[in-house]
């Protein structure tokens, strides 16, 4: 069996979880708060194509749901896909986001690192929006 490395990052938002959640799972909000991984997004079938930093990748999400998960699959590349976990739970009149990254094979402790960062500042950037 091979597990690896994790972590989960999150972020307390001043905002509804229902109001959070529909933001959040709506594709075409990507960039108005993950612009480290989307500079656009545009339908293609049941996926979404989003121009990031390394080039375009597809994303699939998660069905519409009514538990907060937002989980979603980046493919940079056909036949490829990295499982992104993601969930916005109730706390109070407010949320909790939460994402979990895993440290791919491939990473380096610095990708790992900078991929930490890069999700973390996301998810300030989300709160900014939301608590607007």
């Amino acid at each position: 069996m091979t597990m690896h490395a994790s972590r989960t990052l999150s972020v307390s938002v001043e905002c509804p979880a229902d109001r959070v959640y529909a933001f959040r799972s709506n594709p075409e909000n990507l960039p108005k708060w993950a612009n480290g991984l989307c500079r656009s997004v545009r339908r293609s079938n049941a996926d979404w194509i989003v121009e990031t930093p390394q080039g375009p990748m597809t994303i699939r999400f998660a069905e519409r749901n009514t538990l907060g998960v937002l989980d979603h699959v980046v493919s940079p590349a056909a036949g490829t896909g990295v499982y992104v976990p993601m969930r916005v739970v109730p706390n109070g009149s407010g949320s909790e986001v939460m994402v979990t990254i895993f440290r791919l094979p491939d990473m380096s402790d610095e990708q790992y690192a900078e991929d930490a960062r890069v999700v973390e500042r996301d998810l300030g950037t989300l709160k900014k929006v939301l608590e607007r």
